[in-house]
C-alpha cells in the first residue's frame, strides 16, 4: 500500500555539549549566495478552506538552493492578519518544531496560542517547512514504515537495522523525487528568507519552539541583520556529538520521571499516591518484559515496556502527570489500556530531515552497545531516552556525509535573542539551552522557567509577560531571569482548556514535538 506520509509528521527535539566533545567544522550554508539573489513573487493571498478567517497561499521556491533553476516546490504559508492595525508592528513567523510540525497548522490555532497583546501588533505567519505537510511532503510506503525493526541485540539485528534504515530513504526518495535530500535546516533558513522578501518586510520577528529554535539559530547565524527580534523556545544544541547527545537526552528522560514521582508523592489526586512510585514504575515494566500486560479487550495485543516508556514520555510534554498516573494504575490492574499505550509502531522518516541535521552515525553493534548501556545507567527508570535512541537508531546504515552537520553556535549580526527553557524539560534539556546561550553569551539571554514540560511561552504571565515585552517592545530581560514554577492544572480543569503547542510526541512516533 502507498502513501503519502507527512515527513517526520508530528514528533517535536535536542542535546547538550559535554567535555571532551568532538569537534565540528561548520557547514558552508548552502546556496545562501543564491537564496539573497533569488526574488519571490508576492504571494496571493486567499481564505484558508480549513479557517476562513485565515488566509492562505504558496511562495514558489527551489527545492535545491544550489540551484535556483532547478526543480521548484511551493511554500505553503498562512496568515492571521493583527487585529489592531493602528499598532502593527510588522511579521511574527512561528515553528511549532518536529522536524515535521506544520506552522501552517500552527497559525491556524495561533489565537489560542498568543497573547491578545501580540496579536493586535503582529501578522502572525506559519508556514509548512520543506517536505512537510503542504509543502511538497515526504512520501514513503506504509508497508515499509511499518517494518521497522527492533531495537538491536546483537550483530546481526544492528546489520539489519542498516538495511532497514537504507530500504527506508531509498524508498522515501524513489516516491519524494529531489526533495528528500534537500529537507534539512538549511534549506528551510533560505526560504525563510526568501517568505521574507515575498512579505515584503525588510525585517522579521520569530518565534520557534523545540526543533524550531535550530531553524532560529541557524537563521540568526545566516540572516541576523534581517531579523527584528526573536524567541526560541525550548532550545536545542546543534554542537553535540553523539555520546553527547545520547546522555544528555537519557539524563533529561530520567529527570522528568524522577518529577513525576515527586509530584506524586506531594499530590493526593495522584492516583499513586502514596506508594513507592519508582518501585510501582519498574514493577509494570518487569511484568511487560515477561509479556503480561495485554489489553483486556483483545488480550491477544501486549502492551511492551517500550510502548509504556514512550506513552510516558509522551505525558512529560505537558505534563499531564494526572492522566499518566492513571494509565499506569488502570494498565497494570488489567481494567484497560488507554490508547496512546496501544498506537501502532509507525516509524518516521527521519533520515529525510534529522539524519541530514545531525551527523549521529553509530558504526558498529559494539558502539550502540556502549551507547545503550551508558544511557540505561544515566536513565534506569526510562531506559535511556525514547526520543534519543529513536534519533540514533533511525540514522544507523546512512551516509556519514549529511548537509548541515553540527558546529559550534556562532552569531555575530543579529540583536539579542530571547531563549525560554523549561528546568525540567523531557526533550530539550536544561543543559542544552545553557550551552546553546554559552556559545552566543553576546546576542542571546536565557529566561529560566523553574518548572516542567516542553514548550514555556504560556507557562504563567512571568513568561508571557516577558516575552511580549521583548517582541512588542524590544525590552530584553536580564539575563538569568527565572521564572517560577505553575503546578500542572487538575485533569478535570485541563479538559476544558485550549490545548497547548507543543503537546507532545506521538507515542509510536517519538520526537521533538509530536
Amino acid at each position: 500500500m502507498r502513501l503519502i506520509f507527512r515527513a517526520l509528521g508530528g514528533a517535536g527535539t535536542a542535546i547538550a555539549l559535554v567535555a571532551g566533545m568532538t569537534s565540528f567544522a561548520s557547514a558552508e550554508p548552502g546556496g545562501t549566495a543564491e537564496a539573497e539573489a533569488f526574488t519571490a513573487a508576492p504571494i496571493d493571498w486567499r481564505p484558508c478552506p480549513e479557517l476562513a478567517d485565515v488566509e492562505c497561499g504558496t511562495v514558489n521556491l527551489p527545492v535545491d538552493w544550489s540551484k535556483p533553476r532547478g526543480a521548484r516546490f511551493d511554500l505553503a504559508v498562512a496568515r492571521r492578519k493583527a487585529t489592531d492595525p493602528g499598532k502593527r508592528i510588522g511579521v511574527l513567523l512561528i515553528n511549532p518544531g518536529g522536524p515535521g510540525g506544520s506552522g501552517v497548522d500552527f497559525a491556524l490555532g495561533a489565537n489560542n496560542y498568543f497573547s491578545q497583546r501580540v496579536q493586535e501588533r503582529f501578522d502572525i505567519i506559519g508556514f509548512d517547512p520543506r517536505g512537510v505537510a503542504r509543502s511538497q511532503p515526504i512520501k514513503c510506503s506504509l508497508d515499509v514504515l511499518r517494518r521497522q525493526p527492533a531495537t538491536p541485540t546483537d550483530r546481526a539485528s544492528f546489520e539489519a537495522l542498516g538495511r532497514y534504515n537504507r530500504e527506508l530513504a531509498a524508498d522515501c526518495r524513489a516516491q519524494s523525487g529531489p526533495m528528500y535530500d534537500h529537507a534539512d535546516t538549511i534549506g528551510v533558513i533560505n526560504d525563510i528568507d526568501a517568505l521574507r522578501r515575498a512579505l515584503g518586510e525588510r525585517q522579521i520577528n520569530y518565534y520557534g519552539v523545540s526543533y524550531g529554535t535550530l531553524i532560529g539559530q541557524q537563521y540568526a547565524e545566516r540572516y541576523g541583520r534581517n531579523i527584528r527580534s526573536m524567541i526560541i523556545d525550548s532550545n536545542m544544541d546543534h554542537s553535540i556529538d553523539t555520546w553527547g547527545f545520547n546522555e544528555t537526552e537519557a539524563r533529561t528522560a530520567e529527570d522528568s520521571f524522577n518529577e513525576f514521582v515527586k509530584w506524586c508523592d506531594r499530590t493526593t489526586s495522584c492516583a499513586l499516591h502514596g506508594q513507592d512510585v519508582a518501585k510501582a514504575w519498574d514493577a509494570l515494566l518487569a511484568k511487560a518484559d515477561r509479556g503480561e500486560v495485554v489489553d483486556p479487550q483483545d488480550p491477544t495485543v501486549k502492551i511492551t515496556a517500550d510502548t509504556i516508556i514512550g506513552a510516558a514520555f509522551g505525558a512529560f510534554y505537558g505534563p499531564n502527570w494526572q492522566e499518566l498516573s492513571e494509565a499506569l494504575v488502570s494498565i497494570g490492574a488489567g481494567r484497560s489500556v488507554p490508547k496512546a499505550f496501544t498506537a501502532e509502531a509507525v516509524h518516521n522518516p527521519f533520515p529525510a530531515v534529522f539524519c541530514q541535521d545531525w551527523n549521529v552515525r553509530v558504526r558498529s553493534y559494539g558502539e550502540f552497545s556502549a551507547l545503550t548501556r551508558r544511557a540505561t545507567r544515566l536513565a534506569p527508570h526510562m531506559r535511556g531516552s525514547t526520543l534519543g535512541q529513536t534519533a540514533i537508531s533511525g540514522c544507523i546504515g546512512l551516509p556519514e556525509k549529511v548537509n548541515n552537520p553540527q558546529h559550534r553556535l556562532r552569531i555575530k549580526d543579529a540583536p539579542k535573542i530571547l531563549m525560554l527553557n523549561a528546568l525540567h524539560d523531557p526533550a530539550t534539556g536544561y543543559e542544552w539551552a545553557v550551552e546553546a546561550h554559552r556559545q552566543s553569551r553576546d546576542t542571546t539571554v536565557l529566561l529560566t522557567y523553574e518548572g516542567w514540560g516542553h514548550g514555556v511561552y504560556d507557562r504563567s504571565d512571568c513568561t508571557v509577560n516577558a516575552s511580549d515585552a521583548y517582541l512588542i517592545d524590544r525590552e530584553v530581560p536580564r539575563n538569568g531571569t527565572r521564572c517560577a514554577a505553575v503546578e500542572p492544572q487538575p485533569s478535570v480543569a485541563r479538559a476544558t482548556s485550549v490545548p497547548r503547542v507543543p503537546v507532545g510526541p506521538n507515542p509510536a512516533v517519538p520526537g521533538w514535538l509530536g
